[in-house]
């Protein structure tokens, strides 16, 4: 070793730090807590699926109970689809749950109005607001419903296919 790096504290040899991780050492060693980071694409996309899942499961199982009292001449069929979809949907909803939990994420519902809905979040110590709007949401929700269905019906298929082998 060269004895210019020798007793340099931090910078000895080729080893070299970023002025990121000089900071967070630094912080770490004067009990300063480290900067919030913001919420990734993947932490926004896992708090919209909080807020749309179980809205997606409580409409499925509503027309689920609809279709039960309807004169519908094949109501048990649609029934029993519609509560396939809507347990595959509440499996997705305690999936969402427990990511929330293990990447340190808090929603809580602030305000409703005619347009949109505002979630005020932590997320690993950065606070700030997610809007949903009214329009967005019924959108995506027929759209994922149509996902569920496909993906029902592709298990289906499967199924009917193993049995003719």
């Amino acid at each position: 070793m060269s004895k210019k790096l020798e007793k340099n504290g931090l910078w000895e040899s080729s080893r070299m730090m970023l002025p990121q991780h000089r900071e967070a050492l630094q912080n770490l060693r004067s009990g300063r807590p480290a900067p919030a980071s913001r919420p990734t694409a993947e932490d926004i996309g896992i708090m919209r699926d909080y807020v749309l899942l179980p809205l997606m499961h409580g409409m499925i199982k509503r027309k689920a109970v609809e279709i039960e009292k309807s004169a519908e001449t094949l109501r048990q069929l649609y029934a029993r689809v519609a509560h396939a979809l809507a347990a595959q949907i509440q499996a997705d909803v305690s999936e969402t749950k427990t990511k929330m939990m293990n990447r340190s994420i808090q929603l809580m519902e602030e305000e409703k109005n005619d347009r949109a809905i505002h979630y005020r979040y932590v997320c690993r110590g950065h606070e700030d607001t997610l809007i949903i709007a009214k329009d967005y949401m019924r959108a995506e929700m027929s759209v994922r419903t149509a996902r569920y269905i496909d993906q029902l019906l592709t298990g289906m298929y499967k199924k009917t296919d193993e049995h003719k082998t």
